[in-house]
Parts: C-alpha cells; sequence; structure tokens
C-alpha cells in the first residue's frame, strides 16, 4: 500500500478506527450480508485519494465523488469496468462527471494488493463504509444504513488538518427537548419514528438551497409566538398549511411506502425552499405551516439576549459560552432572541457557507443552547 502523502490521512483512519471499536460498531461490519470495514492503512489511502482528488478540477468543475469500499459481488446491478482503474486522483476526477449525482458511488476494492476501482453502484450493502468529497478539502466518512430507507450515518468530517469525529452521545441529552432530541439522533431516519426524518430532511434540505435560512418551529396549541414576531406578518399562511401534517398523519408511524417517502420530500423541500426569502418561517410542532418571511422582533420586557452556550457534537468537544455575534450574523441573533424569549420554541439556522445551528432553550442552565450540527448534514 502506498503511503499516504496527506498529512492527516493515516491520523484520521486511526481515529476513526478508535472510534468504532470504543462505540461497538466493529461487529456491523461483518454481520451477514454486511460490507467490509478497511483496515487503517488502507481507509487512510481511501482518505489521500478523495482529498488529492477534491483539489483537482476536470474542466473547470469541481470535482465531486463518492467512493465506497465494496466488493464487487456484495451489491447487485453495478456497472462493472472491464478493465479496473488504479485509485489515483487523476482517473478519479475524470469519473467524477460520471458520478456526481446523489446516490452515485465508486467501488474500490484490493485487487493484486492494491485498491482499485471496479465500477458504479447505486446500491450499498448495510453499514458499507463511504467517503463523499463535499468542497476542495472537505471531506465526510459515512456509512450506509443497516435498511434501504434509512439515511447515511456521517462518521467524521475532515477538513484540511482539521479532523472532527461525530459523538452520537454528545447530541443527546434528557434535557433537550423532545423535537430538538429527534433531529439530532443518528440513527436510520424511520426507525424511531417520523419524527426524526421530518427534521433531518428539513435541516439538510435548508442547507442544500445554499442561501442561508431560518425555521422556527413553535407549540401547535399556542399563539404566544406571535409577541416576537413584527405584525403584520408578510407572507402569512391563512389558514395554516397542512400538507405536510397530513402526510404525517396518513404515515402513523408504520413503515413507509416509496411513494409516502417521495411526497414528504417534496413537502418538506416545498417548506424549506420558502426559508430563502428573507426573514423566519414558521411551523408549528405537527409541522403545519404558519408563515415566512417573518421579522423577529424582542419580547416586550424581555432583555436582550446576552450570551449562548455553545457545543457541537464531536469528540472532545466541549461547551462555549459566546455572544450570538461571535459565530453568526444577525440571523443567528435574531433566532437566539426568539427561543430566548419563546422557551418552548427551537430555531434552525443555515448560514450562506454551509453552516448550520439549532438553537433551544437549556433549562438547567437557563440559557439558549446553540446546537453546531454541521458536521452531522454534510
Amino acid at each position: 500500500m502506498i503511503q499516504p502523502t496527506y498529512a492527516a490521512a493515516q491520523l484520521a483512519a486511526d481515529r476513526i478506527h478508535r472510534h468504532l471499536a470504543a462505540h461497538s460498531v466493529l461487529a456491523q461490519f461483518s454481520a451477514d450480508h454486511g460490507a467490509t470495514l478497511p483496515d487503517s492503512a488502507t481507509l487512510a489511502a481511501l482518505i489521500d485519494a478523495a482529498f488529492w482528488t477534491s483539489l483537482r478540477r476536470e474542466e473547470g468543475y469541481i470535482p465531486r465523488i463518492s467512493l465506497a469500499f465494496v466488493a464487487p459481488g456484495q451489491v447487485d446491478d453495478a456497472v462493472a469496468f472491464a478493465t479496473s482503474l488504479a485509485l489515483e486522483p487523476k482517473d478519479l476526477t475524470k469519473l467524477a462527471a460520471a458520478v456526481e449525482r446523489a446516490g452515485l458511488h465508486l467501488g474500490v476494492w484490493p485487487q493484486q494488493d492494491e485498491l482499485r476501482v471496479w465500477g458504479i453502484t447505486s446500491n450499498l450493502p448495510a453499514f458499507c463504509l463511504v467517503l463523499e468529497v463535499v468542497l476542495p478539502g472537505l471531506l465526510v466518512v459515512k456509512r450506509s444504513p443497516s435498511e434501504e430507507s434509512g439515511k447515511f450515518i456521517n462518521i467524521a468530517t475532515l477538513q484540511g488538518d482539521e479532523i472532527k469525529i461525530i459523538d452520537p452521545q454528545a447530541a443527546i441529552s434528557p434535557a433537550y427537548p423532545t423535537l430538538l432530541t429527534s433531529l439530532l439522533r443518528s440513527e436510520s431516519q424511520f426507525a424511531t419514528g417520523s419524527a426524526v426524518n421530518v427534521l433531518l430532511e428539513f435541516a439538510v434540505s435548508i442547507r442544500r438551497h445554499g442561501r442561508g435560512g431560518m425555521l422556527l418551529v413553535v407549540p401547535t396549541d399556542s399563539d404566544a409566538w406571535i409577541e416576537s414576531i413584527l405584525q403584520p406578518i408578510t407572507y402569512s399562511v391563512v389558514p395554516a398549511f397542512s400538507g405536510l401534517a397530513d402526510l404525517m398523519r396518513k404515515d402513523a408511524g408504520s413503515k413507509p411506502s416509496r411513494r409516502w417517502e417521495d411526497a414528504l420530500g417534496r413537502a418538506v423541500d416545498e417548506i424549506a425552499g420558502l426559508t430563502a426569502v428573507d426573514g423566519a418561517t414558521l411551523i408549528t410542532a405537527d409541522y403545519e405551516l404558519l408563515a415566512f418571511g417573518a421579522k423577529i422582533v424582542r419580547r416586550i420586557g424581555s432583555p436582550q439576549v446576552g450570551q449562548v452556550i455553545v457545543t457541537e457534537p464531536i469528540e472532545g468537544g466541549s461547551p462555549v459560552i459566546a455572544e450570538p455575534a461571535q459565530f453568526g450574523g444577525t440571523r443567528h441573533l435574531s433566532a437566539a432572541q426568539f427561543v430566548h424569549d419563546q422557551q418552548d420554541a427551537i430555531a434552525l439556522v443555515a448560514s450562506q457557507d454551509g453552516r448550520f445551528t439549532v438553537f433551544a432553550w437549556s433549562p438547567t442552565e437557563e440559557m439558549v443552547h446553540a446546537h453546531r450540527i454541521d458536521a452531522l448534514l454534510l
């Protein structure tokens, strides 16, 4: 195996292996019909190739590829090359245009003592390790879900010499509101109920449009949120739009059909698209749309929020007390103020640069808690 020239590759590979071992994930890779976990040296080689590929260009385009460590015999209906290709950045860059659409992966497997790209696949076995190029120098290590309709679970992100290993336990606390806990859970999106899926899908969709945006989730049976919104609301929705809510009631906790999943995706994208309009989009905890383009104001008699506690669900992360303006602009400050004044609401905030923060009131700390979840959404 050729030694990686990307300095962080081997360090990241070693840390990922230790993380998987510590969280008892290693056994899942050897389960029946599951994928094989690459050893540390192989993983480092995959990271190295993906990193240098991310810095190249093909006709001016950034090569966005997904490398899956999977044998040809572990997948069905794959496009297999007559002659496998070397795992070289120049070859991966040329292939990028063919696999840049979501759901396509380049299959990589050892052949004759070297890693080779054997073909293209759109289906993967459970727990297959995937390495995705997001942006130049930004990589995400994931594993495929254990069930067909599940969400890929992020293991680590790498950006330059910065390595972030996702700590699933750091994202969960009994003190968090139920909706927030649902958003931060890293299991399959349908494993524990539809709330997990909907909020994750909202977060991903809002981040995807790239314009920045804010989604406020308020209690269903209360209109106290009106005190924190400038009146009149330019884009108020009357009656409240219940398309997404109706879909969720129709699901009723059963395993969803493909048609239902497609309808859900369209409904989420429709509402998430409204967050691109200047101002905040408001929905109830039951997913009914109330308004968009709303302007947040400080509730009468409420003090201006001065500090928030900031955390990120990664290994080694520690809480930081900061002013909202220190880690975001006016959108973050407005969201922090709204949650400070409406403590039973949560705010999902996306920046144009891709950062994503969830604001919720922390009763234990008695202050607004800002959860940075970029690493979970890449």
